[in-house]
C-alpha cells in the first residue's frame, strides 16, 4: 500500500511541477523535489530518471546530496515568485486582507529560498564534491 501511494504522490507532484513551468503562482522546484523524494522511496527507476534529466536533474541531485542550491537558480526562483505574486496581487480582484496574505506568503517563500545554502566554489581541477556554504544564521 505504501509504494502505490508514494508513486501516486510522486506522479501528481511531477505533474504539478510541470504545470508550474507555465503557471506563475505554482512553484516548480518544490514539486520536483517532492516527486524525487517519493520516487526515491518507491521506484529507483523513476528516481534515476529524474536525476538524469538534463534540464533539472542537477538541481535535484545537488539538493539531495548537499542540501544546497546554486545562486542563479535561487535568484531565478525568487524573481519568479515576486513576479507571479505581484501580478496576482495587482490584477486579480480580491479583498485587501487576501492581498496582504499573498504579499506575506510571497515574502516568506522568497526569504526561504534566500536562506538555502549555496555550494562553495571549488578549484576546477578538483574532483571532490564542493563543500556546503555555512548557514547565514
Amino acid at each position: 500500500m505504501k509504494r502505490p501511494l508514494l508513486l501516486g504522490i510522486g506522479w501528481l507532484s511531477l505533474g504539478a511541477g510541470a504545470l508550474g513551468v507555465f503557471l506563475p503562482l505554482l512553484p516548480t522546484t518544490p514539486f520536483l523535489l517532492l516527486s524525487a523524494w517519493c520516487f526515491s522511496r518507491s521506484s529507483e527507476r523513476l528516481h534515476r530518471w529524474l536525476l538524469d534529466n538534463p534540464r533539472f536533474g542537477h538541481v535535484i541531485r545537488r539538493w539531495e546530496e548537499e542540501g544546497t542550491m546554486e545562486r542563479r537558480i535561487k535568484l531565478r526562483a525568487i524573481g519568479l515568485v515576486v513576479l507571479g505574486f505581484s501580478i496576482t496581487v495587482l490584477l486579480v480582484p480580491m479583498p485587501l486582507h487576501a492581498r496582504a496574505g499573498l504579499v506575506l506568503l510571497g515574502l516568506a517563500i522568497a526569504y526561504y529560498l534566500y536562506r538555502i545554502p549555496e555550494p562553495k566554489k571549488v578549484v576546477a581541477d578538483s574532483k571532490e564534491l564542493p563543500e556546503v556554504a555555512e548557514d547565514r544564521s
